[in-house]
């Protein structure tokens, strides 16, 4: 039960917060340009159930379901358009307003992800420091007993990793990898990582100085390349690093580069589900997520929660950003494509649209609660 309960608040933690703040940019940006908010809500409403406070024009609340929220401005596609289709258009309307402004509100939700992704990851990089190696010859610092891996069929198991099943130990030096000359951990790296299923000739000196010289077969681990599942292969070793501490400034350097990691890898991966190089059991939902930062809080502690809610909002933004109809990427390509032909595209055309993105969006939303049953119940 308290385990339910961790992974309950911890959720809605890490979820709740980013989307807060994605919509607050939104209501931020609305009001910066003279866009009408008619609601600014904290959760979903369900069945009417909430908190809800009219301050001027803004309708604030609260919703009952707190994973998730929604600002509403008038003119943009919605109940409200809908009601007042042929009506003139009014100056405090999103439609009403030329693209720069309309891809500003549209954009500010998003901009707010990253940049809470970006502050968060700072913060921990500042305060936790980075890690480097010791030094870069190829001594071994550690050995993995087991690794998990991705298999042919593309299934994860657990086995005993290469440098566990070899022998290798503390303080081993590896000097050659298939007669190749190893000089540092990138050469480790360079000689292994294309080597999945294949054996390879592993010639190391032990702490002693005995020369050991033996061959085995490397699995692969899962990796991501432009959209792509591929195998990588791994050996189970890891070097010794040390703790450096950084500066406020180097600190922000790092996280705007994890950042952009995150989210070019993240949509590397949306490639692939679109191609169908990604299998779809790899695509997780809000009960994965519940899981994992419930794990997360358990285990790793409130610094390893941060970090995770950094990667959620810098997925956030990203699909937000997608050219999906219904999300914001999808509203900004339709003032685009207004803004270049000069005239609104038709009301009824735009609701079209928009029940083919509701669509797509309560599938992908289905599969996602599908696999997260599967993965975590069977």
């Amino acid at each position: 039960m308290l385990d339910i309960l961790i992974s309950f608040l911890s959720i809605i933690f890490i979820i709740s917060i980013p989307i807060f703040l994605h919509e607050l940019g939104h209501f931020l940006a609305a009001r910066s340009v003279g866009i009408k908010v008619e609601k600014f809500y904290v959760g979903i409403n369900l069945f009417g159930l909430g908190i809800q406070k009219k301050i001027g024009d803004t309708e604030y609340g609260i919703g009952l379901f707190p994973l998730g929220g929604y600002v509403k401005v008038a003119g943009i596609i919605d109940e409200s358009l809908e009601e007042q289709g042929s009506n003139e258009i009014k100056d405090y309307e999103f439609r009403a307003k030329n693209t720069f402004q309309k891809l500003w509100f549209l954009s500010a939700g998003v901009i707010m992800n990253f940049i809470l992704s970006i502050v968060i990851y700072t913060f921990l990089t500042f305060f936790m420091g980075t890690y480097e190696l010791a030094s870069d010859q190829p001594i071994v610092s550690s050995v993995q007993e087991n690794i998990t891996i991705l298999n042919q069929s593309n299934d994860t198991l657990a086995v005993k990793s290469p440098a566990f099943l070899l022998g290798l130990n503390k303080n081993d030096t590896i000097l050659k990898i298939n007669n190749n000359k190893i000089d540092n951990w990138s050469d480790i790296s360079s000689n292994v990582i294309n080597k999945v299923d294949s054996l390879v000739v592993v010639e190391w000196k032990t702490v002693n100085g005995k020369i050991n010289k033996s061959q085995i077969q490397i699995p692969g681990r899962i990796g991501l390349d432009k959209g792509q599942i591929v195998r990588v292969g791994v050996l189970g070793i890891s070097a010794e690093t040390i703790k450096k501490e950084v500066s406020i400034f180097e600190a922000f350097k790092i996280s705007v580069i994890q950042t952009y990691t995150i989210i070019v890898s993240s949509f590397y991966g949306f490639v692939g589900i679109i191609s169908g190089n990604l299998d779809l059991k790899y695509v997780s939902g809000i009960l994965g997520i519940a899981k994992q930062a419930g794990d997360v809080a358990q285990s790793a502690g409130f610094l390893s929660l941060l970090a995770l809610m950094a990667f959620i909002s810098s997925n956030l933004g990203l699909i937000n950003i997608l050219p999906i109809p219904g999300l914001d990427g999808g509203h900004a390509l339709i003032a685009i494509i207004e803004g270049v032909i000069r005239r609104e595209i038709p009301v009824k055309i735009k609701y079209g649209i928009q029940f083919l993105g509701f669509m797509i969006i309560m599938s992908l939303l289905f599969l996602t609660i599908f696999n997260d049953i599967k993965n975590i119940f069977l």
